[in-house]
């Protein structure tokens, strides 16, 4: 699997901020925020066994595929049945995570030699990845939903255990944004390749795994402690920004009274 090295950043909506005002709060010490609209399947009849496409019918979906694709971007299929192609997945991480202190990021030789920086060191430092960035890797169909979160975390040189994150596809129906975590043995471009190359219809994202509790004791001393320095001052931030805004709001309140009481400002 190859990483393509391009990275954009994406906005926040609002309900994006809403999450981050939630889990900034001291009082809930990285409570995980569940998606207001999470993936149901309440109601949904009885599936038909499934079957493995025929060749053919691979050949087609991937010519079909190829034929909407814009941006250089298509499926290979080989001979022994299996193919090529590549998947964006934005990250939306909201704690830090862990890499090698003091350790250059890896090159291309690196990469070619499969040399593991992060072993060169025992040195750790945390930090946070940028909200909703895009990676594009470059998969095979036999590729898992395991494989994909740990050639993730090996690109950006995290060291965090690959349990703490999950998949999850990412699409749009009725107006909503709706959430499904994948199994680590689904295979994401077979995924794309259903879905066509439109992301607006199938995304992939990163998040922490929300399976359960957090497992606290994974988690070392120097990096509670630097979870709680982070929290604070992102407390703090949210606080400042909530005071400027009825700052604001009152100040308006107080210029239209005065107006509507023939008093000047």
């Amino acid at each position: 699997m190859t990483v393509d090295s391009s990275m954009s950043s994406g906005y926040c909506s609002l309900e994006e901020e809403l999450e981050d005002c939630f889990f900034t709060a001291k009082t809930t010490f990285f409570r995980n925020v569940q998606s207001k609209h999470p993936w149901k399947n309440d109601c949904t009849p009885a599936e038909e066994p499934w079957c493995p496409p025929t060749l053919q019918e691979i050949k087609q979906k991937i010519d079909s595929y190829n034929t909407r694709e814009k941006n250089c971007l298509g499926m290979k299929l080989s001979e022994d049945g299996t193919y090529t192609g590549f998947i964006k997945v934005h990250l939306r991480l909201r704690r830090p995570v862990m890499v090698p202190a003091g350790i250059r990021p890896p090159s291309i030789y690196d990469a070619i030699k499969e040399v593991d920086l992060a072993a060169t060191t025992d040195k750790r430092t945390s930090f946070y990845l940028p909200l909703d960035a895009i990676k594009q890797l470059h998969i095979c169909s036999t590729t898992t939903v395991s494989e994909v979160i740990q050639g993730l975390l090996k690109k950006f040189m995290v060291v965090d255990n690959p349990q703490k994150f999950a998949l999850f596809k990412r699409i749009h129906k009725d107006g909503q944004v709706l959430f499904q975590k994948l199994s680590v043995a689904d295979c994401p471009l077979y995924l794309r390749l259903l879905a066509g190359p439109d992301t607006d219809v199938l995304s992939f994202v990163l998040k922490e795994n929300e399976t359960g509790e957090v497992e606290w004791d994974a988690f070392s001393i120097p990096e509670l402690q630097n979870f709680l320095t982070i929290l604070e001052k992102e407390e703090q931030d949210k606080i400042q920004q909530v005071q400027k805004k009825y700052d604001k709001f009152r100040q308006k309140l107080e210029e239209a009274l005065r107006e509507s009481q023939g008093k000047p400002a």
